[in-house]
């Protein structure tokens, strides 16, 4: 691990192998010490830990290896930060993005029972602002960390997949640049990991994946004593997504007595309609709606049954 101090202010973290860890544990020892204010680079690796490359294809994801996924860096050690504060992370660039990927792994994602075959799709991110899903399909690159959290207060190992109060895997596709991520000190220290990053997603994350892509991420530290919160918080600078909502959206909706349900349904229906008005393969269309199609709960309130929208955007078709 190299650690570079430009001046008093900012850090660099290279070599993301030397210093990768895949569960939450208040006894991981830190891998460097920051103050409020600070601003740390870090090289982060896309979230099969290097086990694919851009030329990897869908029979590499039958020997993918599960304790490799999801690494975070970390954790780095916030000076003055006691349980009880909260500590304010600023998002605050995403460069060198070269490829990503986007996969169906068996057994994983919202449909995992309709989809049971491997199926892995690269992208070239190298152009500034979108990326080819398919000739006529150009999707918008707005990168993010899809992990992000601090240490949980609980003795023990915690695995990173699923999200908690600490943050972790929440995969909110809101936290691009501008975005100010507000995460509640459980140890001293914090002790706060990064990694996971996205070139896209929709909202949801339906297949499991979104694109997967490695990038320097450049956050900046501000603690927060004395203010207290049970689990994260977020504040975006502006409109969440002007680029898509630009030319409007083709919504299907699906009912269920669970969120779980409805979403499905409502997944189930566009993969449908993409099928059908596109022309594509089944699984090009469900890995379209985990990078493209955003879940938003309608309605929540008129039991037994719950009503989920899910939002094509027109603005990705030529």
């Amino acid at each position: 691990m190299s650690i570079h101090h430009h001046n008093h202010t900012h850090l660099t973290i290279h070599d993301m192998k030397s210093h990768m860890h895949y569960g939450w544990d208040k006894d991981i020892k830190p891998i460097a010490e920051v103050d409020s204010g600070q601003t740390i680079t870090y090289d982060i690796l896309e979230c099969s830990g290097g086990q694919f490359s851009k030329n990897s294809t869908s029979a590499d994801l039958e020997n993918l290896d599960f304790e490799k996924i999801n690494p975070v860096a970390g954790p780095v050690y916030v000076k003055g930060a006691q349980p009880g504060d909260t500590l304010e992370v600023e998002m605050l660039n995403f460069r060198q993005l070269e490829w990503g990927w986007t996969g169906i792994i068996p057994g994983f994602g919202l449909l995992a029972d309709e989809f049971k075959e491997p199926y892995l799709k690269t992208y070239d991110l190298s152009r500034a602002n979108t990326t080819e899903f398919l000739p006529g399909i150009d999707l918008f690159i707005k990168p993010f960390p899809g992990t992000i959290g601090v240490a949980l207060p609980e003795e023990g190992n915690f695995s990173v997949v699923p999200p908690r109060k600490n943050g972790g895997n929440m995969d909110i596709r809101h936290l691009t640049r501008g975005t100010k991520l507000y995460l509640p000190v459980g140890v001293e220290g914090a002790l706060f990991s990064i990694g996971d990053t996205h070139a896209a997603q929709g909202d949801g994350e339906v297949c499991g994946t979104a694109i997967e892509a490695s990038m320097e991420t450049t956050v900046r530290f501000k603690l927060h004593k004395g203010k207290t919160i049970a689990e994260p918080r977020y504040e975006i600078p502006g409109a969440p997504t002007p680029e898509a909502d630009s030319k409007g959206y083709y919504v299907t909706t699906g009912h269920g007595t669970s969120l779980v349900e409805a979403s499905k349904n409502a997944i189930r229906y566009m993969i449908e309609h993409i099928v059908d008005t596109y022309g594509m393969s089944d699984q090009e269309a469900y890995v379209l709606c985990s990078v493209a199609v955003d879940l938003r709960i309608s309605e929540i309130v008129d039991m037994p049954n719950m009503l989920v929208s899910a939002f094509l955007p027109n603005a990705i078709f030529k």
